[in-house]
């Protein structure tokens, strides 16, 4: 049986853990509304673009910029998201293993990871994936120059043909305590027809029923800096949605552990008392036997 000191030492431990993941909890609660605020700020542009481009994406020819082409080869640049650090639950490791799973499940002639984040990092450094770039400390003050400067390295390595497309896979936040897997394809961008609209017939409308329009200065221009502009955007939100994800993460993941320690604290006390009672009653018994033995 332990010692009266020793479950004491271990309410104290327990106590000081509970101190901390408080603490964290509530940092993390404050991290989370700035980031929240900032991911649903940039939401409507986000979606405004990639309509924008869609919109212009379907009334061009697909071989009128880089971008747009299909290719036929399979050679996949996947980026991957995760956090710098960890104690927020399975954040890093569901985004690590959806990773994993994409590049072996899919026909991959070759397979390359840009990592976003020192969680993935570590984990891909000790795998024979090979890592064309690794990017750390990212979100301890993002900004939009950090991703577009992702973006543009993205379409470089695409528009100079060493890769075939072009994957995000991401943690895309949906509310406090849900976060949502999410791989999505940057490049090439495959436009598709809206049938959501109110007017829309089903199925969307047919190629020819398209109307086209004028353009100024040009098509061309404005589809190079449209598709370059969409690609920097979607890395940057797809970094608030992580930024955003992990504080949710990391708040729901303290509070489940303050919780614990609390019940941990109520167990231990519980058992405290039952030694402390157990040595008291020992105590009683052999005072009382040792007073009968006098007699």
């Amino acid at each position: 049986m332990p010692s009266l000191r020793h479950i004491r030492r271990r309410i104290s431990s327990v106590r000081s853990t509970q101190q901390i993941t408080k603490a964290m909890k509530m940092v993390a609660a404050a991290k989370l509304r700035r980031a929240q605020d900032r991911m649903l700020s940039a939401r409507p542009y986000a979606h405004k673009i990639a309509d924008v481009v869609n919109s212009l994406a379907l009334r061009v020819n697909r071989d009128r910029h880089p971008l747009l082409s299909l290719r036929e080869g399979k050679r996949a640049l996947v980026v991957v998201i995760t956090a710098d650090r960890g104690l927020c639950g399975a954040f890093n490791a569901n985004v690590i293993k959806r990773t994993v799973a994409f590049l072996e499940e899919e026909p991959f002639s070759e397979k390359s990871l840009l990592i976003i984040g020192r969680k993935a990092a570590d984990f891909f450094k000790r795998r024979t994936y090979p890592i064309r770039e690794t990017h750390t400390d990212l979100f301890r003050n993002l900004t939009f120059a950090q991703a577009s400067n992702i973006g543009k390295k993205l379409v470089e390595a695409y528009t100079q043909d060493t890769v075939d497309e072009i994957y995000l896979v991401y943690n895309e936040f949906k509310s406090v305590l849900q976060q949502r897997l999410t791989v999505q394809r940057l490049l090439p961008f495959v436009p598709q027809r809206d049938t959501r609209q109110a007017g829309h017939p089903p199925g969307g409308y047919p190629e020819e029923a398209i109307i086209d329009y004028l353009y100024e200065p040009s098509v061309d221009a404005l589809l190079d800096h449209l598709l370059n502009k969409h690609v920097e955007v979607q890395v940057f939100q797809a970094l608030l949605e992580s930024a955003a994800s992990e504080q949710g993460a990391r708040m729901t993941a303290m509070e489940a552990a303050t919780e614990n320690a609390a019940d941990m604290i109520q167990r231990l006390t519980l058992y405290f008392n039952k030694v402390r009672q157990a040595s008291i009653t020992k105590e009683l018994i052999e005072v009382v036997s040792g007073a009968e033995a006098l007699r």
